[in-house]
């Protein structure tokens, strides 16, 4: 079994900063994308940015230049750094993982979620 735990989360001031990680552990071969969704009240799960294990990443627009992701391979973590934020930042952020374990069997999992507010 292949499990993510996302910690990071907060309250935090509009233009502070924050910094997610997540963390996969279990029976893992490899890890292909990683990538952090958030969810607003009444909102739609989106895609925030994406890292494939190439090196290659990709922003939501709403977050480009503000928003940094960055991974660990060796140790299967993937970082959001997230800087200048606002209001409408708030949200559950979630981490997602293509995963390739020991069985080669490959999958998506998802991390149970952080709450990131941002108001003052």
């Amino acid at each position: 079994q292949v499990s993510l735990v996302e910690s990071g989360g907060g309250l935090v001031q509009p233009g502070g900063s924050l910094r997610l990680s997540c963390a996969a552990s279990g029976s893992i071969l490899y890890i292909n994308n990683m990538a952090w969704y958030r969810q607003a009240p009444g909102k739609p799960r989106e895609l925030v940015a994406i890292s494939e294990r190439g090196g290659s990443t990709n922003y939501a627009d709403s977050v480009k230049g503000r928003f940094t992701i960055s991974r660990d391979n060796a140790k299967n973590i993937v970082y959001l750094q997230m800087d200048s934020l606002k209001p409408e930042d708030t949200a559950v952020y979630y981490c997602n993982a293509e995963v390739r374990d020991t069985r080669r069997d490959l999958y998506n999992r998802w991390g149970q979620g952080t709450q990131v507010t941002v108001s003052s």
